[in-house]
C-alpha cells in the first residue's frame, strides 16, 4: 500500500511544478538574426523580423538578438513578475540599457527537463510597468549541439538542431508560495528515495507527504497550508555522526568542445552573470570557478560584471579554483606546457584578485601524469581535486581522499568528490549516496559537493541553493554547509598523517582515443612546445631589456587555450580545429619574427655561410636538410662536413656542441650525389644492420655492437583495425579493437633511394581503402637510429593505423616518456589493473629494457602506445566521425625512429636520441655567427636545461634543470661572464628558496627526477 502513496508523491511534486507560474503574456517581439552572434552595440545590425512563439529563427550556432516588450497588466498588482524565455539554445538577457541581466538556456544533457529559463524581473508589480529586454541567442543548448553522447558515428548528427524556435516569449506571474512547496516536496521527497523501506523516517515523511497533499486540494492558495504540513519534518535535525558535505556552487566551462571557443567566451558571460544574481539574492551562497583564461574573456569583454566579480572575490564569497590557465590535458602537454599552465594561471589570480590558488582544478580531465605532484608542490600547490577517475571502465578507485605520490616522491593531498560528479543538484539522492560510499568516511568528517550544471556553463540555479538551505541540518542526510573548497583542503590536511597513499600516476581506464584523435593538432602542439623553448633561448642570449616578454606571454597563452582537456586530445568540433589551427598559424608566425629579429642581433650577414643553433643541453650528431641555397661543399672550422645531395635539397651529418652557435661556411667543391650502390633492401653501418623485405618490413636487426639480433618477428609491421568504440567516437579506444584488424599493410612498391656519406635510404609505396603511405627509413652513416620518416594521405572512416615492432627483450616492465620525467608500466596483464591499460600515454619515446640491453621506439609527435610482453606498438592515426566527421582526413607526415642500445634506458642514449628527433638544430642561411655565446652552459649526464628564460616579472634570468634519469646526478653550471647573484627559486618565481654561493661554476646535485629553477641577476 505504500508504494502507492510514495508514487502519488512523485506524481503530485510534477504536478505542482506547473502551477508555479500562473498568469502569462506574450512579449511583443522582433529578431535581429546574424550569421554569427553580434555584441550588444550591434544588436540591430542583423536582419530584422517579427516573431511569436512557435517560429522557427535560426539554425544550429547562429545568433539573434532578441528585442521583447510587455507591460505588466493592472490585475497583477501585488504580484512577483518574471519573464520565461526559450529560444532553442541560450541567450544572455539584457536590460533596455544594455545591462546584463543573466543567461538563459533550453536544457542539459545531465538533468532531465532541465532549464534555466525563468529571468525575476519584479517583486511585487504595482500594474502597468514597462517592462523592455534585449536578448542575445545563440541556436544551440549547454552543451553547443544537440547530440546523443551513445550515438554510434556511422551515421553521426555533428550539426545539431537545425531548427531553433522561439518556445517561450513570455511575461508571466510567478507564484513563490508553491515554488516554495515544490522545494520541500522535492527535497523530502528525495530522502524518501533513499531511506530504508523499512525506517521510520521513511515511513513518516510518506505519511506527511500525504497529509500535504490533501489539505493542497489542488488550489494554490493553499500552499502555505501544505507547507505548514511539512514544517515539523523538515526541522528534524541530523545525528550527530552525520557527515557534513561542503557545498561548492559550480559551474565547470568547457573552454572549447561541442562549440568554439568564440562561444564559450559568451557561456561565461552567461554564467558569470547567473551567479552573481544569486550572490545578490543569497548571503550564503558561495560560487567558485576555475580557468583564468575564462575570467579573462568576462574581463575583456563585460567590465562591469568583472568589476561585481571581484568584488565578491574580496569578500570571500567567488571562490578563484585551480591554478592552470586552462583545465588542460594532462598526458599530451610538455612538463614546461605544464609548469607555464600553472605560471600563467596563478599569476593572474594574483594580479587580478590578490589570491594565491594552492589547489589543482581538473574534475573533467582524461588522466594524471605521475610527475604532476612535483610540478605542483613546487608551484604551491598542495591540493588535488578531480572526479574523473571514478569513469573507469574497470576498476573502481580504492581512496577519494589520499596523498598522491609521483614520480619524485613529492606528495600532494588529493580529493576525488564522491558524488562522482561535478554537476550535482545538491539533492539527498546524491548526498547519501556520496556518503555511503564515501571511502575515508571511518576517520573524515566531510567531503565536497560540487554542484550546478557544467560542461556548458551555466552554475546552479535557484533550486540548487534552496535545496542546501533545506539540507544544513537535516534528518537522514548529510548536512549541508556552504563553503570554499580552499577552507574545505586545508581542514583536510589536518588529517594528512591518516590518508592513504597513491603511488605513480592517475590512468583513466576510459577515453584512450584521445591519444591519437586529431592527429596535426597534436603534432603542432608539440612543434608550438619546441619553438617557444627555441626562442625564450635566442633572446635570453641577448641584453633582456629587449626580451620581447608581451609577445611571448600572448604566444604562451595562444598555446595553452588549446591545450584545453577536449581541444588538444581531439574531441571537439570542425569548427573549433579550424580556430585552432588558425592560432597555430598566427605562433608560428610570431615566433618565426622573434627567431628572425633575435638572430639578426646575434649574426652577422655572409652570403657563404649558416648558422647551426643547437639548443639542446646535450650534443646534437644527426642529420640536417639543408637551406636549397647550400647544396655544395661545407666545412665548420676548417673541417669539412658530410653533405650528400638527394633530390633539390643536401643534407649533411652535424656534430654540434651543446647550447651551441656553429658557422657552417660553402667549402666550393659539390656534394656527392647519392646513387644506390645496388638494389638490395639493406641499411648498415659500423654500429647495425637492417634487412628489409619487399613488404616494407624489417625482416632482420642485428646489433653488431652487441651481436644481438633485436626483433623477435619482422618489425615495421602497419596494420589496420577496425575503430567503433563502444560510446564516445573520438574519445575511446576499446580493448577489442586488438581481435579487429582488417589489414597488415604490404608496400606495391619498394627501393633503394639514397646511398652516401651522410645516410642510407629505402623507399616503400603503400595502398589501403581510400589511403595511400610513403615511407622513408633512414639510417645515418654513425649510430643505431632508424628513422622512419612517413606520410600518409588517409581517407578512412573508423579505422585505426599502428605499427608494431616484436623484440627480443623480455622485461616485466617498460618506460615511457612523461611530462619531466619518465614512468614505468607492466608489459603483463596479470591484473585487471595491468589489463586495463592495454593504450597508454607515451610521449617521446617508449622504452623496453632489460638489465644489460634494450630497444627504444622514439616519434616526434605520437602519444598513444602499448608494450604487451615484447612487442612495441604505436597508434599513428584514427578516424573517428564524431564530433567531427572530417577527423584528420588529408595528409599527414610523421616520423617514429627505432633505437636499440646497450645498457638499460638509463644507462643508454635514448633521451639524448629522443630530443635530437624532437628539437633539431635551427639553421640560418646567409648569416655567419661570430663569437656569440649562450649565457650559460651545463655539464652533467642526466641533466638537462630545459629552459633558459627572462623571468616572469623581474629583468633577470631564469634556468630552470630537470634530472631526467632518475637516479641522483651532479653537474655544474658555467657562465661566460660571473652572475651578479643566483637563487634558488620555485616553478614561481616568487619564493627565494636558498641564495647559491657565486663561484667559476656553479656545482649541481639533484635527486631523481627533481626540477630546479635558478633566478639570475646578470652584472
Amino acid at each position: 500500500m505504500q508504494k502507492i502513496f510514495v508514487e502519488r508523491i512523485e506524481k503530485f511534486q510534477h504536478r505542482l511544478a506547473r502551477h508555479v507560474l500562473g498568469d502569462w503574456r506574450p512579449f511583443e517581439a522582433t529578431f535581429y538574426w546574424s550569421k554569427e552572434p553580434l555584441p550588444f552595440s550591434e544588436r540591430e545590425k542583423g536582419e530584422r523580423r517579427d516573431i511569436r512563439e512557435g517560429v522557427i529563427w535560426g539554425q544550429a550556432l547562429e545568433g539573434a538578438w532578441f528585442h521583447l516588450q510587455a507591460e505588466t497588466p493592472i490585475e497583477w498588482r501585488g504580484k512577483k513578475v518574471v519573464a520565461q524565455l526559450d529560444f532553442t539554445g541560450e541567450g544572455l538577457v539584457h536590460a533596455a540599457d544594455g545591462a546584463l541581466i543573466q543567461g538563459v538556456s533550453s536544457g542539459s544533457v545531465f538533468v532531465k527537463d532541465y532549464a534555466r529559463d525563468i529571468v525575476h524581473l519584479l517583486n511585487a508589480a504595482e500594474g502597468g510597468e514597462s517592462i523592455e529586454l534585449w536578448v542575445q541567442a545563440v541556436g544551440s543548448d549547454l552543451f553547443g549541439l544537440t547530440v546523443n553522447m551513445r550515438q554510434m558515428a556511422d551515421d553521426p548528427v555533428t550539426d545539431g538542431p537545425l531548427e531553433c524556435r522561439a518556445n517561450r516569449l513570455r511575461l508571466c506571474t510567478f507564484d513563490e508560495e508553491v515554488w516554495r512547496l515544490w522545494l520541500d516536496i522535492k527535497v523530502l521527497n528525495g530522502l524518501i528515495k533513499k531511506l530504508p523501506p523499512e525506517s521510520v523516517r521513511r515511513a513518516r515523511l510518506v505519511h506527511c507527504l500525504n497529509k500535504a497533499i490533501d489539505a493542497y486540494q489542488d488550489d494554490a492558495h493553499n500552499a502555505a497550508k501544505s507547507r505548514e504540513i511539512l514544517a515539523p519534518e523538515l526541522a528534524k535535525r541530523a545525528v550527530p555522526s552525520e557527515l557534513t558535505a561542503v557545498a561548492v556552487g559550480h559551474a565547470h566551462i568547457d573552454t572549447a568542445w561541442l562549440w568554439p571557443v568564440t562561444e564559450t567566451v559568451r557561456k561565461c558571460a552567461r554564467t558569470f552573470a547567473n551567479q552573481v544574481r544569486l550572490l545578490e539574492r543569497y548571503p550564503s551562497y558561495i560560487f567558485g570557478a576555475s580557468q583564468p583564461q575564462l575570467y579573462q574573456f568576462v574581463k575583456q569583454n563585460w567590465p562591469k560584471l568583472y568589476e561585481k566579480i571581484k568584488a565578491y572575490v574580496k569578500q570571500g564569497r567567488w571562490e578563484p579554483q585551480g591554478g592552470m590557465w586552462v583545465e588542460a590535458d594532462c598526458n599530451l602537454i610538455s612538463g614546461e606546457s605544464m609548469v607555464r599552465q600553472i605560471v600563467h594561471g596563478k599569476n593572474f589570480f594574483r594580479d587580478e584578485f590578490g589570491v594565491d590558488v594552492r589547489n589543482l582544478w581538473l574534475p573533467d580531465v582524461f588522466g594524471y601524469a605521475a610527475s604532476m605532484p612535483q610540478i605542483m608542490k613546487k608551484s604551491g600547490i598542495d591540493f588535488f581535486l578531480t572526479q574523473k577517475i571514478s569513469w573507469n571502465q574497470v576498476n573502481k578507485f580504492p581512496h577519494q581522499t589520499f596523498k598522491w605520490r609521483g614520480i619524485d616522491g613529492s606528495e600532494v593531498i588529493a580529493h576525488f568528490p564522491p558524488e562522482d560528479t561535478y554537476n550535482s543538484m545538491l539533492l539527498p539522492e546524491t548526498l547519501v549516496h556520496a556518503r555511503d560510499s564515501f571511502k575515508e568516511k571511518a576517520f573524515l568528517d566531510e567531503f565536497i559537493s560540487l554542484y550546478g550544471i557544467g560542461d556548458g556553463g551555466g552554475g546552479p540555479r535557484e533550486e540548487n541553493v534552496e535545496f542546501g538551505l533545506r539540507m544544513a541540518d537535516l534528518e537522514g542526510a548529510p548536512k549541508v554547509r556552504f563553503g570554499t573548497a580552499q577552507q574545505f583542503f586545508d581542514r583536510l590536511s589536518r588529517h594528512a598523517k591518516e590518508l592513504p597513499v597513491w603511488v605513480g600516476e592517475l590512468y583513466l581506464e576510459l577515453h584512450r582515443g584521445t591519444l591519437t584523435t586529431q592527429a596535426r593538432v597534436k603534432k603542432r602542439n608539440r612543434l608550438l612546445e619546441n619553438k617557444l623553448r627555441d626562442v625564450e633561448f635566442f633572446w635570453a642570449c641577448l641584453d633582456l631589456q629587449n626580451y620581447p616578454a608581451e609577445r611571448l606571454d600572448a604566444a604562451w597563452k595562444k598555446l595553452l587555450i588549446n591545450q584545453f582537456h577536449d581541444i588538444l586530445p581531439g574531441s571537439s568540433i570542425h569548427k573549433q580545429y579550424k580556430i585552432t589551427h588558425a592560432d597555430y598559424d598566427q605562433v608560428f608566425d610570431e615566433c618565426e619574427k622573434m627567431l628572425g629579429e633575435a638572430a639578426e642581433k646575434l649574426f652577422a650577414a655572409d652570403e657563404f655561410s649558416l648558422v647551426a643553433v643547437n639548443t639542446l643541453s646535450a650534443p646534437f650528431s644527426g642529420v640536417v636538410e639543408l637551406p636549397t641555397d647550400f647544396n655544395g661543399g661545407l666545412s665548420m672550422a676548417g673541417r669539412p662536413i658530410p653533405v650528400q645531395q638527394e633530390g633539390d635539397r643536401a643534407v649533411a651529418w652535424l656534430d654540434l656542441p651543446p647550447l651551441s652557435f656553429s658557422t657552417l661556411t660553402k667549402a666550393g667543391e659539390s656534394a656527392p650525389t647519392d646513387r644506390p650502390a645496388s638494389e638490395e633492401l639493406l641499411l648498415e653501418n659500423e654500429e647495425v644492420r637492417y634487412t628489409f623485405d619487399k613488404s616494407g618490413q624489417a625482416i632482420k636487426a642485428l646489433d653488431k655492437r652487441s651481436g644481438r639480433e633485436l626483433l623477435a618477428a619482422p618489425g615495421n609491421v602497419l596494420s589496420l583495425y577496425d575503430d567503433h568504440p563502444i560510446n564516445c567516437d573520438a574519445w575511446d579506444v576499446d580493448i577489442y579493437y586488438e581481435t579487429s584488424r582488417v589489414a597488415e599493410l604490404k608496400a606495391h612498391s619498394a627501393a633503394r633511394i639514397a646511398d652516401g656519406p651522410v645516410r642510407q635510404g629505402l623507399k616503400f609505396n603503400y595502398a589501403f581503402g581510400g589511403s595511400t603511405l610513403e615511407q622513408k627509413i633512414y639510417l645515418g652513416t654513425k649510430g643505431a637510429r632508424l628513422d622512419f620518416q612517413t606520410k600518409v594521405e588517409w581517407r578512412e572512416k573508423h579505422r585505426m593505423l599502428r605499427v608494431s615492432f616484436p623484440t627480443t627483450v623480455r622485461a616485466e616492465q617498460a618506460s615511457f616518456d612523461i611530462p619531466y620525467g619518465y614512468i614505468k608500466r607492466n608489459t603483463h596483464r596479470n591484473t585487471s589493473w595491468d589489463a586495463a591499460r592495454f593504450e597508454v600515454a607515451g610521449q617521446r619515446y617508449a622504452d623496453l629494457s632489460d638489465n644489460d640491453y634494450g630497444v627504444a621506439l622514439l616519434n616526434d609527435c605520437k602519444y598513444g602506445c602499448k608494450v604487451l610482453d615484447n612487442v612495441i606498438d604505436l597508434n599513428l592515426l584514427r578516424s573517428p566521425t564524431f564530433p567531427d566527421a572530417q577527423t584528420d582526413q588529408g595528409e599527414h607526415e610523421f616520423t617514429y625512429s627505432l633505437l636499440p642500445h646497450q645498457g638499460d634506458l638509463v644507462r643508454s642514449d635514448v633521451f639524448a636520441q629522443a630530443a635530437m628527433l624532437n628539437q633539431p638544430p635551427l639553421l640560418f642561411a646567409g648569416q655567419k655567427a661570430g663569437d656569440v655565446q649562450p649565457p650559460v652552459s651545463i655539464d652533467g649526464d642526466g641533466l638537462w636545461l630545459e629552459v633558459v628564460k627572462k623571468a616572469e616579472k623581474e629583468n633577470q634570468l631564469v634556468l630552470r634543470i630537470v634530472e631526467r634519469r632518475g637516479r641522483h646526478s651532479v653537474g655544474a653550471l658555467k657562465f661566460p661572464t660571473p652572475p651578479a647573484s643566483i637563487v634558488e627559486t620555485d616553478l614561481m618565481e616568487w619564493q627565494e628558496l636558498r641564495i647559491i654561493e657565486l663561484t667559476d661554476i656553479i656545482p649541481l646535485k639533484l635527486a631523481p627526477f627533481e626540477i630546479v629553477t635558478f633566478k639570475i641577476k646578470l652584472t
